[in-house]
């Protein structure tokens, strides 16, 4: 395998594009599958456009190429990351055509954020080469990537993607049981579960929860997990909280009625206008760009990317 691996990713939108900037920037070759033209068309522009808002250098550009061809793609690859719709069986046909297709001694990763892999690649000749990478979003801002095996994938593979994802500046994490939804989806839906309920029970309004969490112990999340947060306090003090509210809060064990009825009233959030709450363009372009601005302070006072001590050099050098 060379020094700088031979990537190839599987969907060029939102995840895809920004999986493909991290590699590129690092270094390596990257080809991009879409069977959408269009997504393929903007495939550049959208790389492009992020290095610029991160004041990152474009030199990195021409390592990235876009084909409409899946064999033409995973050609020559040595790691391959599949980043199509949350369908499983969108996903389980891909995987199927990636194992015909990849090289054999390819690794092959899906992105799915809460679909267990050993579903996605039940059934097929070579799993032991198959894992799931879970990127955040926006991918080349959020350090954490949730590595997760099966039964039946190498324990060198594991490895393997481990130390590449590291070497591209990435906090992998290994996530041991391959359970619906891992480690960071089960935690972050949790609290909107909650969320929700509080706000269809009329303890407040949804503007009311943001605020509360954004003001209070949101500003520590960063910085303090909830086991350090509960071993700071005291097992015996959270033992006592919880005895007290852990009685009380939501156990609806599918989605919120109150959320259904939303998705059922064409109440969808940002793209409809209306979710739990009203949004004007302005008002959901001005949230996207503090997130943005967020995660970009956070990496610049780490040293990440679109930090003053960014160090991956781009363009292959």
């Amino acid at each position: 395998m060379s020094e700088r691996p031979n990537i190839a990713i599987i969907g060029a939108g939102l995840m895809g594009h920004g999986i493909a900037q991290v590699f590129a920037r690092a270094g390596s070759r990257v080809r991009v599958y879409d069977a959408i033209a269009a997504t393929l068309d903007t495939l550049h522009a959208r790389i492009e456009s992020n290095l610029r808002d991160l004041d990152e250098p474009v030199d990195c550009l021409p390592l990235v190429s876009g084909h409409a061809d899946l064999a033409d793609a995973v050609a020559g690859a040595d790691y391959v990351f599949e980043a199509a719709p949350e369908k499983l069986e969108l996903k389980r046909g891909i995987f199927a055509e990636l194992e015909r297709l990849a090289p054999p001694g390819a690794v092959l990763a899906s992105n799915t954020s809460v679909l267990p892999i050993g579903t996605i690649v039940e059934g097929l000749a070579t799993r032991t080469r198959m894992l799931g990478t879970h990127w955040w979003n926006p991918p080349f801002l959020v350090p954490l990537v949730e590595v997760i095996g099966t039964p039946d994938t190498d324990t060198r593979v594991i490895a393997a993607i481990t130390a590449l994802l590291a070497a591209v500046g990435k906090t992998p994490v290994r996530v041991m049981k391959d359970v619906p939804g891992f480690i960071g989806n089960r935690l972050q839906h949790a609290l909107w579960r909650e969320a929700i309920a509080l706000v269809a029970e009329g303890i407040c309004d949804a503007r009311t929860v943001d605020m509360v969490v954004k003001a209070s112990f949101g500003r520590r999340l960063a910085v303090l997990g909830p086991l350090e947060n509960a071993d700071l306090v005291g097992t015996d003090l959270t033992q006592d909280i919880h005895r007290t509210v852990i009685p009380h809060l939501d156990r609806t064990p599918g989605p919120s009625p109150y959320l259904d009825d939303l998705v059922a009233a064409g109440r969808l959030g940002v793209k409809s206008g209306e979710g739990f709450r009203t949004w004007t363009q302005e008002e959901a372009q001005d949230l996207r760009s503090q997130v943005f601005a967020h995660l970009r302070k956070l990496n610049a006072a780490e040293g990440g990317p679109g930090g003053s001590n960014d160090t991956h050099s781009g363009g292959g050098s």
